[in-house]
């Protein structure tokens, strides 16, 4: 492991030195070799002193449509060079604690092809600064009509959180008890990191996003009905993590620490450094966190006898995580950008799980009392490689992007078991142990082309070929009375998965004046195939599907519009659904997989009004989806005694829903914003001539204010989730409130923040299940109350901003599909 990050590193450093090497003046066309023929200088100094200012930015903008052209730094004398092209442009000059400094009216031409400021003095004015980044901050939601950006990053609640942390308090997103995301009640929801699949979401579960550090998180971008550009994978939507990546000119960077109670401490740095034809740009992230958990379940079972089972658990999970990053842009000219990086995520685990088990029988009389502790260590190595190109051609919008991704992943999960009867007076201990190796590799190609036609019209299309491998090596074993270990029976096997998805797509837009419309359809050809060892089982699905999108929109005003949209997507069975054996943490709840598993179809319909205001953003949208195939997870039990969860393709669900978003500024020194969706679902379905219905009203609701007096900003947000039926039972109610204050510190450099999350420590999984032979009721909480503060310094780097007014987007570089 230590000999692949030390090679990774070795060779991006290489690519960095490169970079610097080839970050020399070129020529320019229409000039001799060497000589810049167009060109803005100037120096900066303090007003008062004289003293040069090194490491100042200077930003030039086209004074056509304010667009950044050109920038870059200070040297240790405090001089500027910028070389951009004829035109005319207007010049920014800016310094820690100094006030901003514009030059307008510059024009570069053949008879003026050097302009030369010469000593520009700058005033220091750190309270002009405070203003400043106090007015670029950006709104925590912003609502687009095709999706919705959470900033996370200014939400004081996330800081300190990882990935999962952060989903959980999403409007409309939320996270179980085991990890798993859903998007409006529904779990079939795809997860991508800057667009892509990526290893840091894990391979057989979602567990990879706890040790995803949220301080390497710039945004999440949550799409609901994707275009026929977006990959038909997830029938209730996509949910992309945008990381942290700077693009400015010049070098900037920022640093964050945090510490929290229970333990939880960590460190994050970026900096990016972009100069000539190269953006160079590197993070580094480690965590250290405990989490303690506990919960119980009651449980009845029909089988020879009854039996009547309380069980109490308490878990401890502890984890070390690294995660590295590092790439860079190479601008070969204006039209050709080249962009390789790498990422590196390890983490290290150890798991300890305390269970108790009390049974009686229907006279009160206690028939056993087992005690059980699992001690589990687990590895992750994920690295990933990308390599990108975009040419840029002629005509606005007209461009050509090509995208090539590998990453390996590989975990391996060690439990040691001890398990003893508490009501016999001497030691009576069972020792069991297993090990489960997992290993996924994926390669992904993807060509994407877009063309501009006359009057607003524009055609897009691309291909997409992934190709992943996974196996999982699982082996219990118990050892015997002579000390010596054997396999346990029928929980050991070696399962691998392969899977083809090769998919091409074609898009064509019309923006009217008012009206506009997209048509796109999107086939994909899907061929997996598993494979188990102990059985010698070979299963292979072949299917080829067509998803067509449609979305049509009208304009009011510039305040006003609304738009409809359809699209059809698929659910293609997780790996953890397929594998037939995951898990023996809990030998009276075990979850297993089904091979025999078929994709999920949805059929998606939205309809949505979006109102911009000055100081307000409202959207109010209804939407159906229609679903064969549902797979859920069906809770058995052939003694009353333990359980067996196997997901199983029960039958087809309607869903209706109602959804609104909003975000006020009443006042100057006051934002609320939030969110509120009401649902029906009704399934109807069966397993083996069990009826399997529900039909549930449930609804979400979500609330952030944040305060600001003086220069502190104080945040208090919560969130509801009403009660809703399952085809198995009841999932009940679950309310929590969050708490946290930041404030600017260090003359605007700084900010220290400290938060309180589940402030009611009421955070609690709470369930009932209803079966032919048992009925179940159980509590559990994955982590109770946090506390903790945090510090982030910023090198020539103001706060995150927005390029737009409330709903304006930001560079959508990485969050491309």
């Amino acid at each position: 492991m230590n000999i692949r990050v030390f090679a990774f590193l070795v060779i991006l450093f290489g690519l960095q030195t490169f970079a610097s090497l080839q970050a020399q003046p070129r020529q320019r066309p229409g000039g001799e070799p060497g000589e810049i023929p167009f060109k803005i200088m100037g120096q900066l100094t303090d007003s008062e002193t004289g003293v040069p200012l090194e490491y100042a930015s200077a930003s030039l903008f086209s004074v056509q449509d304010s667009a950044l052209v050109d920038g870059g730094i200070t040297d240790m004398q405090g001089r500027f060079s910028l070389a951009p092209r004829p035109g005319r442009y207007y010049l920014r000059l800016q310094f820690i604690s100094y006030e901003q400094k514009f030059v307008n009216d510059l024009v570069l031409n053949r008879e003026n092809k050097v302009i030369d400021l010469g000593a520009i003095k700058m005033l220091p004015d750190a309270e002009t600064l405070d203003e400043v980044v106090v007015a670029a901050k950006r709104d925590q939601m912003q609502l687009e009509l095709d999706k919705r950006v959470f900033n996370v990053s200014e939400n004081l609640s996330n800081i300190g959180a990882n990935a999962s942390e952060i989903m959980d308090n999403l409007p409309s997103v939320s996270v179980d008890v085991d990890g798993n995301v859903s998007l409006r009640g529904s779990s079939n929801v795809r997860i991508l990191v800057n667009g892509k699949p990526s290893g840091l979401v894990g391979i057989s579960d979602t567990d990879g996003l706890r040790s995803l550090q949220g301080d390497l998180i710039e945004r999440i971008e949550v799409v609901t009905n994707p275009s026929a550009r977006y990959e038909a994978s997830g029938s209730a939507g996509i949910i992309n993590i945008i990381l942290k990546k700077e693009r400015e000119k010049g070098f900037n960077g920022s640093f964050t620490t945090n510490l929290g109670y229970p333990a939880n401490y960590g460190f994050s740095g970026s900096l990016n450094y972009r100069a000539g034809n190269f953006n160079v740009f590197g993070s580094y992230g480690i965590n250290y966190r405990e989490n303690e958990g506990n919960g119980y379940s009651n449980r009845i079972g029909f089988g020879t006898d009854t039996l009547i089972t309380h069980i109490d658990n308490e878990r401890l999970r502890s984890s070390t995580s690294h995660t590295y990053r590092l790439g860079t842009d190479y601008y070969i000219n204006e039209n050709n950008i080249l962009t390789a990086s790498g990422m590196i995520k390890i983490s290290d685990e150890e798991n300890i799980a305390n269970i108790i088990y009390h049974d009686w029988d229907v006279n009160d009389a206690l028939l056993s009392n087992t005690f059980r502790k699992d001690v589990e260590k687990e590895d992750d190595d994920n690295y990933e490689y990308q390599f990108s190109y975009r040419r840029i051609m002629e005509g606005e919008g007209h461009e050509l992007t090509a995208d090539f991704q590998f990453r390996s992943n590989d975990e391996t999960e060690r439990s040691s078991i001890d398990s003893a009867n508490l009501m016999t007076d001497s030691d009576q201990i069972m020792y069991q142990r297993s090990l489960n190796v997992q290993g996924d590799k994926n390669i992904l190609m993807q060509v994407d082309y877009v063309k501009p036609l006359a009057d607003g019209k524009k055609m897009e299309a691309g291909y997409r070929g992934n190709i992943r491998k996974i196996s999982s090596d699982y082996l219990v074993e118990q050892i015997d009375d002579m000390g010596d270990w054997y396999p346990y029976e029928n929980f050991s096997n070696r399962f691998e998965y392969d899977e083809n998805v090769h998919a091409a797509y074609g898009i064509f837009e019309n923006k009217m004046d008012r009206w506009g419309y997209q048509l796109g359809l999107r086939v994909e050809q899907t061929l997996i195939s598993t494979y188990q060892r102990e059985t010698d089982q070979a299963n292979d699905k072949r299917y080829f599907n067509a998803f067509p999108s449609a979305f049509l929109s009208y304009k009011f005003d510039k305040m006003k519009s609304v738009q409809a949209s359809y699209s059809r997507r698929i659910s293609r069975p997780r790996f953890w659904y397929l594998n037939p054996f995951s898990s023996f943490s809990d030998p009276r709840n075990i979850r297993t997989g089904n091979t025999d598993l078929d994709p999920e179809y949805a059929d998606s319909y939205e309809l949505g009004w979006l109102y911009n205001l000055e100081k307000a953003s409202i959207y109010l949208g209804g939407y159906y989806r229609y679903t064969t195939g549902v797979i859920e997870r069906i809770e058995t039990s052939e003694d009353g005694i333990s359980t067996v969860s196997t997901p199983y393709n029960i039958g087809t669900e309607n869903a209706y829903g109602i959804e609104t978003n909003f975000s006020v500024d009443p006042l100057d020194w006051l934002n609320i914003n939030g969110n509120a969706n009401f649902y029906r679902a009704i399934t109807k379905g069966e397993y083996k001539d069990v009826i399997l219905e529900r039909d549930t009203y449930t609804a979400r609701f979500r609330l952030n204010n944040k305060v600001k007096i003086n220069k502190v900003n104080i945040q208090v947000s919560g969130w509801y989730r009403a009660p809703e039926n399952t085809t198995q039972g009841k999932r009940k109610a679950m309310y929590a409130m969050d708490l946290g204050a930041n404030m600017d510190v260090m003359k605007g450099n700084g900010t220290l923040v400290f938060f309180v999350r589940d402030v009611l420590n009421s955070r609690k999984y709470r369930s009932s299940t209803f079966s032919t032979n048992f009925i179940e009721e159980s509590e559990y909480q994955r982590r109770g109350r946090q506390l903790g503060m945090s510090f982030t310094y910023r090198i020539n780097q103001k706060k995150s901003r927005s390029k737009g007014g409330r709903n304006g987007g930001d560079d959508m570089d990485d969050g491309d599909f």
